[in-house]
């Protein structure tokens, strides 16, 4: 396989329900993400979505691209919000075609509301047997 885009899928719009249903799930019930009033005290504009529900999903679109038993590796950087309303766009291509018993992976992480222009909000990379 040739170095390039392997998938691009979108989730959400994110809602204030999503959030809930994660803290439930994940046991992070942090007000920050779910108590509007507690997020604007802490300096945010709203509540936002957890790190963790956010590479999630990318993590779920990584799995698709290259197959859940074949992922080795999955690491993530956090470098920006996820507000309800936003669409998550996970990208994964491939980086390196010629290593002989892993493939590399880089996954970039996008959301954007409404037709606004898209903000980088997790970077990775990932590596999965052949």
């Amino acid at each position: 396989m040739s170095a390039g885009i392997v998938l691009q899928k979108d989730f959400g719009p994110v809602t204030r329900t999503d959030l809930v249903r994660y803290a439930g799930a994940g046991g992070d019930f942090n007000p920050i993400h779910h108590d509007e009033g507690f997020a604007q005290a802490a300096g945010y504009p709203s509540v936002f979505a957890h790190g963790l529900y956010t590479a999630g999903l990318a993590g779920a679109a990584l799995a698709e691209a290259v197959g859940p038993l074949a992922l080795r590796r999955f690491a993530v950087r956090y470098v920006g919000q996820v507000w309800p309303g936003d669409t998550i766009s996970v990208t994964v291509r491939e980086t390196d075609a010629a290593a002989s018993t892993l493939r590399s992976f880089e996954v970039t992480v996008e959301a954007a509301a409404g037709g606004a222009e898209r903000r980088v909000v997790i970077t990775g990379t990932a590596e999965a047997a052949r």
